[in-house]
């Protein structure tokens, strides 16, 4: 399902973290869920009216790609799942270091009711370029050329640092679409 309405849908959110004290960096993980019912379908517009919970009403236009279109009824429910992970660590010693990049979409079989998978992760290298204990901040310049400046949890003894030191920025999404019978 492609295009979503002006109207603003609030999803369901969720967020966990994950650290280890003492250790720089860490992970962090968001889900947000949108569930809704299909209560009006224009098949010449590839459009399907939705409903969610909370009574909020939109409409979503299917592209090409939803090859099981006719299978959505009215009644149906539209189950999206959206989950983005970030990890940061600092590479260790002698790590081979690189920006990189994959996606992954996988789709219903046709015949069945629509759905999809679509996973994309990205990995960013980044060099410590300054480290301010004082302020307990810490300058990351990316390979792009770009840098920031950001905070250092204080549990993180930035004195075993230094400069040259690379970290390793992971961000994954999951994305997960899935129109089920009631």
């Amino acid at each position: 399902m492609a295009v979503m309405s002006c109207t603003t849908i609030t999803p369901q959110t969720s967020t966990s973290s994950s650290i280890k004290h003492g250790v720089p960096g860490g992970e962090v993980v968001q889900t947000q869920k949108v569930n809704a019912t299909v209560t009006g379908i224009d098949s010449a517009k590839r459009e399907v009216t939705l409903v969610t919970r909370d009574g909020k009403k939109f409409k979503v236009k299917a592209g090409p790609e939803v090859v099981n279109f006719k299978q959505i009824h009215i009644g149906d429910q539209l189950n999206i799942t959206l989950t983005e992970t970030i990890t940061i660590r600092m590479a260790k010693r002698g790590e081979k270091t690189r920006d990189g990049s994959a996606s992954m979409i996988g789709l219903a079989p046709v015949g069945s009711k629509p759905g999809a998978v679509v996973t994309d992760a990205r990995r960013v290298i980044a060099t410590v370029t300054a480290i301010n204990i004082k302020k307990h901040q810490a300058t990351l310049t990316f390979t792009d050329g770009s840098s920031k400046t950001v905070p250092v949890r204080q549990d993180v003894n930035l004195s075993k640092h230094k400069v040259g030191e690379k970290v390793i920025i992971t961000r994954t999404e999951v994305l997960a679409i899935l129109v089920e019978k009631p």
